[in-house]
């Protein structure tokens, strides 16, 4: 991973944790001591003062397997064969295990419900995971049972031929009822646990997006990723102005309607199909939480 520096005077392991998604400012001093990290072709440093335009080459080590324990939980399937399996995660529900999340996620009901048949191309800790959502968005998630599904849909994945459709309630009303935001989404450089709409050290991001029903104050939108960035509609959004209700990082920090995450739910999801070749298209209603404050916004108009 190759990526460039763009505040002059930044401290490289300061740069390295904004830049570089889940790496801390310790694990970022940690590669450089290991050698991992390569300034302009030449081993760096943790205090190394950066120039705009150094090229700052990363190695990620493998991480050491952790041990994920199966867990009893309820899971929404709502597609199943020999291949895949398609989860309707609720709201909630982080996907795989992390610091804070060891035995309560997705990862670790799947190995429960299904551990003798899911792909191990990520690994003990992503059994199977072929994409994520975030905690707080609710709706569909595939899971590869064996490689070879899993190689195949990732594949679909990386070229955009799997569609992932997503509605959301944002703030205020969008000028034309379609519309599309191309726009690089990056690390942001002042709060790296955030993501937003940047130039450097950022990737290509495309949402296309639709009007399903003006409210008064809001509006009931349909998102089409045609990339899948981190936090991609919640950045897109807020970035032309209609941050997700709910949404307290990216959005209003008041909750509104009783809302205090984002109201976003995976609602279709079409592949195809990595054995038959078949097209393969899933729906999941929109859950309650959303429902309701469908009915609180009629109410109001």
């Amino acid at each position: 991973m190759i990526l460039y520096a763009d505040i002059p005077g930044e401290r490289l392991d300061a740069f390295l944790s904004r830049s570089v998604e889940d790496l801390s400012r310790s694990a970022a001093q940690k590669l450089l001591e290991e050698g991992c990290v390569k300034r302009n072709g030449k081993p760096g440093k943790k205090n190394d003062r950066l120039e705009p335009g150094d090229a700052i080459d990363v190695t990620i080590p493998e991480p050491k397997p952790l041990e994920a324990v199966p867990t009893k939980m309820d899971l929404e399937i709502a597609y199943e064969d020999e291949d895949v399996l398609v989860i309707n995660k609720p709201k909630g529900l982080v996907v795989h295990p992390a610091a804070g999340h060891e035995d309560d996620t997705l990862v670790n009901g799947l190995l429960y419900a299904r551990g003798d048949s899911l792909s191990g191309i990520n690994g003990v800790l992503r059994p199977g995971i072929v994409h994520r959502i975030d905690k707080d968005t609710s709706g569909l998630l595939a899971i590869a049972k064996n490689d070879l599904a899993h190689s195949v849909l990732a594949s679909q994945l990386k070229d955009h031929t799997m569609c992932r459709t997503y509605d959301a309630i944002v703030c205020g009303n969008l000028k034309d009822d379609t519309g599309t935001v191309d726009a690089p989404i990056g690390r942001s450089p002042s709060d790296r646990k955030k993501m937003c709409v940047i130039t450097r050290n950022s990737k290509p991001a495309v949402t296309h997006y639709e009007v399903v029903k003006r409210y008064k104050g809001y509006t009931h939108i349909r998102c089409r990723l045609e990339t899948g960035r981190t936090h991609q509609i919640r950045v897109h959004m807020a970035y032309i102005g209609h941050p997700l209700l709910g949404d307290a990082v990216y959005g209003h920090k008041k909750p509104e309607l009783g809302q205090s995450s984002q109201c976003l739910h995976a609602t279709l999801l079409q592949f195809t199909h990595p054995r038959t070749g078949r097209p393969v298209l899933v729906y999941a209603p929109l859950p309650a939480y959303f429902q309701q404050v469908l009915e609180k916004l009629e109410r109001m108009q």
